[in-house]
This record gives structure tokens, C-alpha cells and sequence, in this order.
């Protein structure tokens, strides 16, 4: 049987950071998030310590600003202890938001099991077990809060460097960095071509929000994510990878959920609600399916209602959907709505319509022509964004057909009235 490595691969932290745009609408739920990195963080702990790992690496953006709090900094000096306790090292790089210049006057002093890459140059540590080599790590980290365009972050990194600096060889080798990757290419872009011929076992790499493995199978590179999402953007399971190495098999990466809040969008089909009491069942529903499928504990909510229903012109009612809002926030304390918003649509008989021969039916054969021809109506919306002088964004021109489909209920509304004319 092969020798085998367990480590934890986390990253972006971001102890410190602030949760906008809750205190206006909960100072209870505001207060709630701010504590959830930090617990976040405190669960990566625990989930190192409760599967015995070798070592934690951390690929950078510890804290969310160059000027972290004390208290942050004396947060992730205790949990080093806390790990070096159990005989677990840990292994990290700066990233552009806690860059190498913002460390060199940190507040606190970290136990000797914690090692900094450095990041004027490739840096390398030799982990052992029982006093043998067992994995040689080589990483590198932001010097300052960017990355020079012309230099490459992975350069001097490879298994042939490490043994070189280190005089020794290993079973495993592992990379740490803090890139883009090919995935954003603004922020210290690297080939993956380039990190596969370094010869490392693994490369461990921060920046990257969402969780992210070259080949699911067998991972060489990859992104554990934010341990805890901030804010709509960030929704879904959040957590770190516990790597297993082992030699002659593959590599082998298990997903754990660190988030105790975790931020979700939810579209609610209503077409079978027929009232504002069922409304807000139908949502209570689909948050209890959303909170089982993430694991979590607590869970934001952002929910748009669809669907065809005759509580359409209700629904569009000014206070309504506030109204609907608060009994949902009263009725569970563990799930939060932080925005309600009605993209459902009247009944229409278009069969009827279309027989009339008036100019709703018009408009209905116009709307259908264009649906058969998508690449019309992007060109007419760039021509539209062309006259402002705009491009037209991407993800716009992506969703081209759903903004069709919301524009021609909302026609259909004003010529029929079916929308509230209050």
C-alpha cells in the first residue's frame, strides 16, 4: 500500500469582511452575517482537526483588507494554535486583498507551526511525518495589492525547484497560489498547461469565490472558494477540499460545507396559489427544499415568483409583496428574505386574442417572429444600446429571450389591463 497525504485546501477567508445592504432591511440578520466568517473559519478548524490532516494550506486573502483588525488577526493567530495543538501545520500565501507588505507589521505573532510563503520570490517548506519527508510545498504570494501583467506567479514553482531549494525529495509535492488562472484573467493569470508540466501532485489555488476542480476525478488543480458567502452574488454551499494523496491512485477531493449562512435565489412557481396565504406557503416550501440541498444552518433568500396566476394584478399591488415578505420573516427565524419580487403573468386566452384580429393579436404575431429569429432581437437591442453610446453587455445579450418573454407579458398587461393601474 502507497504512502498518503490528507491535507485541507482553503482559501479567501476574507476575515473582516462587511456585509452590505441587510442593515436597512434587519439589523438582527445584519449583525447575524457578521459573525458568520469568522464561525465559518472556526468550522475549517474543526474540520481539519476532526480528520486528523497533515497540514492546512490557505491560498491567500486571509483578510479582506490590507489593514485587518486586531481582533482578526489575534482570530487567526488562536486558531494556528488551536491546529499546532493537534500537531497540524498549516501553510499559506498573501493574496491581493492581505497582500505580503500589509504582513510584515502584523499585530500578533503566529506559532511556528504556521509558514508563510513569501512573495518576492518562490518559497518552499518540507512537511514531514515522523521526522521523514512527506510532501514538498512551493507557493508564492501578492507582494502588494496587484500583479505585474509581465510576470508569471507560477514561475520557479515546480517539484524539480523544491527539491533543488530544499535538498531533499518527498513523496507528494503541492503548489500554492493565489491566480486567476485561465478563469480570470486580470488577476495573476496562469496557464494550467504550464502548472501540469511543473510536475507538483497538486495545486492548491485562492482568488477563484466559487468552488472549482480541473477534473472531478482526479484533481490537480483547483479553488476551494469563499468559506462563507457575502452577499447575493455568493450563493450555494461554500466550504474548503479535503485532498487526499495517495500514491498510485488517484487524486482524491471531498468537498466540506463551512458556511452557516448560506445566500440562495429562488424562482417560486404560483400558478397553483390561489391566495396570498398559499403564496407564502409555496415559498416556505421551496426554502426548505433549498436549505436541505445546502446544508446549512441559516439561509438569505432572494425569491422571484413565476408562473401564470390570476393573483398577478394582486401581486403588483404596492405593499403587497412587502407585506408577503414580512409574514415570511416572522414565520422562520432561520431563513431571511431579503428581496420579493413578482415576475408572474396574468392569464391571457391568446387563442381568443389572435381571433379578434385587433392589435393585441398583432402584437402576439410580432412577439412569436421574433422569438423565431433570437438574432434579431439582440440586434435590435444593441442597436439600442449603440444609440447610448454602449456596448451591450454579455450577460445581457445572453438572456436576450427571458427579457423578451417579461417584456411582452408586460405589454400584454398594459393593453389588457391586467397588470394594477394604481
Amino acid at each position: 500500500m502507497g504512502r498518503k497525504l490528507s491535507f485541507i485546501h482553503a482559501a479567501d477567508l476574507h476575515l473582516g469582511a462587511p456585509f452590505r445592504g441587510l442593515r436597512a432591511l434587519s439589523d438582527a440578520w445584519a449583525d447575524r452575517l457578521l459573525k458568520a466568517i469568522p464561525e465559518a473559519f472556526d468550522r475549517v478548524v474543526d474540520a481539519a482537526i476532526a480528520r486528523a490532516v497533515d497540514f492546512v494550506v490557505i491560498a491567500g486573502d486571509i483578510f479582506d483588507t490590507s489593514r485587518g483588525s486586531y481582533a482578526d488577526y489575534v482570530h487567526f493567530a488562536d486558531a494556528c494554535r488551536r491546529l499546532q495543538d493537534a500537531g497540524i501545520s498549516v501553510y499559506f500565501c498573501t493574496g491581493n486583498h492581505d497582500p505580503y507588505t500589509s504582513w510584515q507589521n502584523r499585530m500578533v505573532d503566529l506559532p511556528d507551526s504556521a509558514h508563510m510563503f513569501t512573495a518576492d520570490e518562490p518559497a518552499f517548506f518540507l512537511h514531514e511525518r515522523d521526522g521523514e519527508p512527506l510532501c514538498l510545498l512551493g507557493g508564492r504570494g501578492y507582494y502588494n495589492q496587484t500583479w505585474s501583467h509581465t510576470e508569471n506567479i507560477s514561475e520557479g514553482i515546480s517539484r524539480e525547484a523544491a527539491e533543488h531549494a530544499l535538498g531533499t525529495t518527498a513523496p507528494f509535492a503541492v503548489g500554492v497560489l493565489h491566480t486567476g488562472l485561465h478563469l480570470d484573467r486580470l488577476k495573476a493569470p496562469c496557464d494550467p498547461k504550464l502548472l501540469y508540466a511543473r510536475g507538483m501532485d497538486y495545486w492548491a489555488c485562492g482568488h477563484v469565490h466559487q468552488p472549482w476542480q480541473d477534473d472531478a476525478e482526479n484533481p490537480r488543480i483547483a479553488f476551494s472558494g469563499v468559506i462563507q458567502g457575502r452577499d447575493i452574488k455568493e450563493t450555494g454551499p461554500r466550504g474548503v477540499w479535503h485532498v487526499v494523496l495517495e500514491e498510485g491512485m488517484p487524486n482524491k477531493a471531498t468537498f466540506i460545507p463551512t458556511a452557516s449562512v448560506v445566500w440562495e435565489r429562488l424562482f417560486v412557481d404560483v400558478s397553483d396559489a390561489e391566495s396570498l396565504t398559499a403564496v407564502e406557503e409555496t415559498i416556505v416550501r421551496a426554502q426548505f427544499r433549498a436549505n436541505g440541498d445546502a446544508h446549512c444552518e441559516e439561509m438569505v433568500t432572494r425569491v422571484a415568483l413565476t408562473g401564470t396566476t390570476p393573483l398577478h394584478s394582486l401581486l403588483q399591488r404596492p405593499g403587497v409583496l412587502d407585506d408577503v415578505r414580512e409574514g415570511l420573516n416572522r414565520r422562520y427565524p432561520v431563513f431571511f428574505c431579503d428581496a420579493l419580487v413578482d415576475a408572474t403573468a396574468a392569464p391571457v386566452d391568446e387563442k381568443a386574442l389572435r381571433r379578434e384580429g385587433l392589435f393585441p393579436a398583432t402584437f402576439l404575431q410580432a412577439a412569436e417572429a421574433q422569438r423565431r429569429n433570437p438574432a434579431l432581437g439582440r440586434a435590435l437591442l444593441q442597436d439600442e444600446f449603440l444609440k447610448l453610446g454602449m456596448t451591450l453587455p454579455a450577460r445581457t445579450e445572453r438572456a436576450v429571450e427571458e427579457l423578451s418573454n417579461e417584456a411582452e407579458h408586460l405589454v400584454l398587461d398594459l393593453l389588457l389591463g391586467t397588470g394594477d393601474a394604481s
